[in-house]
This record gives structure tokens, sequence and C-alpha cells, in this order.
């Protein structure tokens, strides 16, 4: 499958992006002007708005959506080198959790201006889940379709697996929606342990796609 790629091009754009990420970490989302993200950027005020017309608000969800589209880029390089559908989603699930912990803006943000943020949040939660699930459905047809979860067929799928009936797209978006629910909220799963990870994986996500 052909790497996502990030939609955001041209020099000038992404220094204000990244200018605009780094004015939101030196003073949170409220604080963070226009004025601040252009001169950070060391553009005029007229160039930001050359780039986003729609202004500060635009500029603040475009921040939003760049910054989760760099970390689906890091997750893809962490996944691809999986040697199966199990391995690829134990390996996501564990990055980005330790990745999201690990993220001190967006920490900063959730604790000091979380109203500000969650909104934005649930939006991007839909279009990762729409990459996430694009992104795993060859692999998920593949392991329904041949009763291995890797291209080299190296380890089996569950036992009871349906030969017929599934919708893979259908299938593909569940599995990210739950893959994603679990890293928001793990419950009882300690998804930095590599056994109880891929325990998970088995008897509850994937379970749930063949009725194993």
């Amino acid at each position: 499958m052909a790497r996502p790629v990030n939609s955001q091009h041209g020099d000038a754009r992404t220094r204000i992006l990244q200018a605009t990420y780094d004015c939101v970490a030196r003073y949170g989302l409220a604080k963070t002007t226009l004025d601040d993200a252009a001169r950070q950027a060391g553009l005029s005020r007229a160039t930001v708005y050359r780039h986003f017309p729609g202004g500060r608000d635009q500029l603040i969800k475009e921040v939003i959506s760049w910054e989760t589209m760099r970390f689906f880029e890091r997750l893809y390089e962490v996944v691809l080198e999986a040697s199966g559908l199990d391995e690829m989603v134990a390996l996501g699930l564990m990055f980005a959790h330790r990745a999201l912990k690990s993220h001190d803006v967006l920490q900063k943000i959730l604790e000091t201006e979380p109203e500000l943020l969650l909104p934005q949040l649930t939006v991007e939660a839909d279009r990762v889940t729409a990459l996430i699930a694009a992104f795993l459905q060859p692999h998920l047809e593949r392991y329904l379709a041949t009763g291995r979860s890797g291209p080299c067929g190296c380890l089996q799928a569950p036992t009871g697996l349906p030969s017929r009936g599934v919708d893979t797209s259908q299938a593909a978006d569940y599995l990210a929606r739950m893959a994603l629910s679990f890293i928001a909220s793990p419950g009882r799963w300690d998804l930095t342990d590599p056994d109880q990870v891929a325990h998970l994986v088995r008897t509850e996500l994937l379970a749930g796609l063949t009725g194993a």
C-alpha cells in the first residue's frame, strides 16, 4: 500500500504550521495569535493570511490536523515491517499509547485547555479512523482470505475464521475504532506490556472479527 502523504505542501506553509505549533507549546491554544505565528515563522501577517485566509481559527485547526498527520506517519513507520496483522495492530497500540503519553504539548493542553482542544480532536478522530481503516483493509482482506496474518504466511489466524460474508471495509473500520478506543482508555490492559497487548489483540480485537 502506498505510504500516506501529508497534504500540507510548501515551505512557507510548513514554516507557519511549525511556528504556530511552537507558539501553542509556549503560550497555549487560547493565547496564541496570528501575529505570534507570523513572528515565529519570520513571515509577514499578510503571508500567513495568504496561506490561511480563515485567519486564526483556520490556522489552529490546521495545526492540529498537521500534527495529527505527523503522528500517523510515525505510526506508519513503526508498523510497516510487522510480519502480520496481529503484530501490526499490537505494535500500533503500543506505539500510539507511548507517543500520546509522552507528547508534552498534547498533555499540557489537555490539562490546561481541554475545552479548546477536545472538540478539534473529536473531528480529527474521524479522519484518523478512516486513514487507519484504509491502511488496515488490504491486510485484513489477506488475513480473512488466506487464514494467515502476514504476506509471508507465517502466522496463523485464529480458528473459527469465516471464509466469506465479512465486509472487510466495515471490519477494518471496526478494528480501527476498537484500537483507538483502547489507546484512549486501555482499562485493565497494560499497553506497555507486549504480552498483554498481544493477548488483547488476539482475544478482543481480532476475535471480534473472526468469532474465535
